[in-house]
Order: C-alpha cells, then sequence, then structure tokens
C-alpha cells in the first residue's frame, strides 16, 4: 500500500456573519493540562463509501473551529510567564492523500510501521495543536487519521470536539455547548486543604526517571482480542465473593498487568505499579465540570505490587487493588491536587509531571488508557459511521503503555493493544491466551 499526500494547508476557523476572534486572546492551561503528556494523540477512524467529499469535511472543520478555537490556536506563554493556548486562529492543518489500494485488503495489516504511520499527519516540528489528514482508497472508503495536542485536551473533549465536527459538517447545531474557562472550573479553595501526597503520583523531582533502559530490541503493538464470553468468565472468576462485580476496565487491566509482569521475569521482589488514567468529570462534586469543558481533567490511579505477589496471587486480588484504588481518587482526591498544584510549591521544589513523554519503556511499571467509555462508533460526518478505529502512538510505542477499547466488531467484545519489546512478547502472548489460568488449590485464579 503506498499512500501519496496530495495536499497539505492550514484550516482557520470560518466565522460565517458573527465577526471573528479577537486575536490577542490567551487561555492559560489549567493545573490538570500542565500535568498532562506534552505530545500529541493520535488515532484513525475508516469509513465505508458514501464518504463526504474532501471540500465539505474541510469545510466542516472551519465551522468547529470557530467554535472550538483553541484547536486553531498555538501553545505559548502568557503576559505573567506561564504557558498558555494563544487564541491567534493560525489555524488547523488539513491533509489530503490517495492510497493505491482496498482498504478492506489493507485494513488488518494496520499495527505498527511505515504503512500505519503513513495514515497519520506528521507531527514533526509541527506547531499546529490539531492536524487531521484523509486518505482515500480505491473502493471508495476512506480513513481520518488525527493528531491532537494532549496539553489542550484529554480524550473525552478530544473526542467531543471530533464530534462537533461531525455536527458541522453535517449542518446541525454543535452539542454540548463548548465551555472554554480553565481558570474558575478549578480555582483553588480559600483556605487551601492538601490533603494527600501528590509527589510521586502527579509530579516527581526533576531528572528523576522511572523505568529500565530500553536497549535496541524494537518495541511491537499485540492486539489482544476478549470476546463477550471471555470478558463475562473473566468478570465472574474475579468478582467471586466480592460485593458487586468489578468492572471489564478493572479485570481485563488486572489480567494484562500479570501476563506483562510474567513475560518480563522480574525478580520476585521488584515493585511494579499500574498508572491507570482516572476522568475527574462524573467524579467532582460541588461544582461539577461542564459537559462541554474543552480541557484536560484527568489524574492517575497507581495501584503497586510486588511483581511475586501480582503473579502469584489469585488474579482477584490484582482486581481489588485496582479497583481500591481507583476509588481513592474522588472528589477529595481532585480537590487536594488543585491545591497543591496551586500552591506555589510545584515552582518552589522544582517539581515537573510524572507523565514523561520522553521514556520508551515503563518496565516494572505499566500504564492503562480506556476508551471504553467513548463512542467513537458513533461519530457522523454525513455519510457512514466509522466501522474501525486504532490508537495510535505519536512518536514511537512505548512498551507497556495499553490501550483499552471497543472491539470494532460491534459485538459486545473488547480489544486491547500492548506494546512490549519483542523479546518478551511471546511470553505475554501464551499467558495471555491461556485464560483462564490454572486454578490453585482453593479454586482460585
Amino acid at each position: 500500500m503506498e499512500v501519496t499526500v496530495t495536499s497539505s494547508k492550514p484550516v482557520k476557523p470560518d466565522y460565517g456573519d458573527h465577526g471573528s476572534g479577537t486575536s490577542s486572546d490567551v487561555v492559560p492551561l489549567s493545573v490538570f493540562d500542565k500535568v498532562s503528556y506534552d505530545e500529541y494523540v493520535t488515532g484513525l477512524c475508516a469509513f465505508h463509501p458514501p464518504a463526504p467529499a474532501n471540500h465539505v469535511l474541510k469545510a466542516g472543520l472551519t465551522k468547529a473551529l470557530a467554535e472550538y478555537r483553541e484547536w486553531a490556536g498555538r501553545l505559548g506563554v502568557d503576559a505573567g510567564g506561564n504557558r498558555a493556548i494563544m487564541l491567534n486562529d493560525a489555524g488547523a492543518r488539513f491533509v489530503e492523500a490517495t492510497a493505491d489500494a482496498e482498504l478492506a485488503s489493507s485494513l488488518m495489516q494496520l499495527t505498527t510501521g511505515d504503512k500505519l504511520l503513513s495514515l497519520f499527519p506528521s507531527c514533526h516540528g509541527a506547531d499546529e495543536l490539531l492536524l487531521a489528514q484523509v486518505t482515500r482508497f480505491r473502493c471508495g472508503s476512506i480513513i481520518i487519521g488525527m493528531s491532537m495536542h494532549h496539553k489542550v485536551a484529554d480524550g473525552h473533549a478530544i473526542w467531543t470536539f471530533l464530534f462537533a465536527w461531525g455536527q458541522a459538517t453535517r449542518g446541525v447545531a454543535i452539542s454540548p455547548v463548548p465551555v472554554h474557562d480553565r481558570t474558575s472550573v478549578f480555582a483553588p479553595r480559600n483556605p487551601p486543604r492538601v490533603e494527600f501526597d501528590h509527589r510521586g503520583n502527579e509530579f516527581k523531582s526533576h531528572g528523576d526517571k522511572s523505568g529500565a533502559h530500553a536497549g535496541d530490541d524494537a518495541v511491537l503493538i499485540h492486539r489482544v482480542h476478549f470476546s463477550r464470553e471471555r470478558i463475562t468468565a473473566l468478570k465472574s472468576k474475579a468478582s467471586e465473593g466480592a460485593a458487586r462485580p468489578y468492572t471489564t476496565l478493572q479485570c481485563l487491566a488486572a489480567h494484562l498487568w500479570r501476563c506483562i509482569t510474567k513475560a518480563r521475569g522480574l525478580d520476585a521482589g521488584t515493585t511494579t505499579r499500574m498508572r491507570i488514567a482516572v476522568n475527574g468529570r462524573p467524579r467532582m462534586s460541588g461544582r461539577r465540570v461542564p459537559a462541554g469543558y474543552t480541557g484536560n481533567v484527568v489524574l492517575w490511579a497507581w495501584p503497586t505490587t510486588t511483581a511475586q505477589e501480582l503473579v502469584e496471587r489469585p488474579l482477584r486480588d490484582a482486581v481489588e487493588l485496582i479497583s481500591r484504588e481507583v476509588a481513592r481518587i474522588d472528589d477529595a482526591y481532585f480537590r487536594s491536587f488543585i491545591d497543591f498544584a496551586s500552591s506555589g510549591e510545584v515552582e518552589k521544589e522544582e517539581l515537573v509531571p510524572t507523565a514523561d513523554s520522553l521514556e520508551l519503556t515503563l518496565s516494572p511499571n505499566v500504564e492503562v488508557d480506556s476508551l471504553l467509555g467513548i463512542p467513537f462508533y458513533e461519530m457522523d460526518l454525513g455519510g457512514s459511521r466509522p466501522f474501525f478505529f486504532l490508537p495510535g502512538y505519536s512518536n514511537v510505542p512505548v512498551d507497556g503503555f495499553m490501550y483499552i477499547l471497543q472491539s470494532f466488531e460491534g459485538d459486545g467484545s473488547v480489544d486491547a493493544y500492548v506494546p512490549l519489546f519483542g523479546h518478551t512478547m511471546e511470553a505475554f502472548k501464551k499467558c495471555c491466551y491461556s485464560m483462564p489460568p490454572p486454578m490453585d488449590d482453593q479454586g482460585a485464579y
């Protein structure tokens, strides 16, 4: 499959008869934006024909950008020297390309490598916050590859914008109405109450590095498919004796964490942590986050154990550990984080975010980003809806950084995309597909 770029141009907001934005507008990054990854979030959606023409998609994007000016702006600093989004309407990038192949014959080859990367707009040296590439195949199908900067928005807000692009393309009102205020929504309390330790969770000392040396081994990505029946069996066994069933995410994350740890061959006493993203929107009470909020509202839970305990104890223990730590990241924790991040201690101690975009391996740790709650198959650009979605990695895949999402098969199954160094991949597969694993003397996993 050869992909040829035919056009690459900036796309600016179209305000129609409603005037234009103010070029001097500046949106300071919130405390949640500042601790987010300083990189692009990528993903692609595949659509069967009929697909809207490129000029129709471009026109819809210009209208969506008029409502979401952040994505047509640039990262910079405000008058106080703080990192901010400059609403200068410099524009997003819209790339048009063609592929000399039928999509059906190429789709399942798209896991990693040059074929996959050719379907994303290149972020190398880019200053745009949004880049979109539309690739048309001989059969009339299209793939839209997106690269969007994580400092601007988390996964929830990114997909809200992409749905708005579809609404604008179809000529319907954008809903929910975007909320751009990033200052008052997360104002610290007076007096502040820092009730939790945020060093080592959201922040670390400058120069601290986690993860083993990457070496020369390449990172491979493997898609693990969990059928609905397999998920049900896993949840049933993991939830035995629990007050309520554990979630699909908690059960799959625990299973994958155990298999990765076993495949890595870590020493028994090695401490391993799981970094799992927690969306603050449904958890923050009092002043709730508006439905159309356009920025980041994510912190992380950090279940921690030893390699021996994780691998040798029953699966339900790992699930319980994950469940307990995720539950701990509640409204009180989010409010405590806001107060700490706004206190001046971060600057005084020269702390930096633990979300490090330069890491190539998380070993002995893992990270899980769940896209299970994002209905990306409902994205409607006026033709057919997506029949396939694939998350991507803006630079190179990071060993141990997993995505879990709804399967494109649409039958209640789930896919996990697991990047690991090549020398551990076969051991991981052997463990992962032996599920359900052998039971111990007490009949537990």
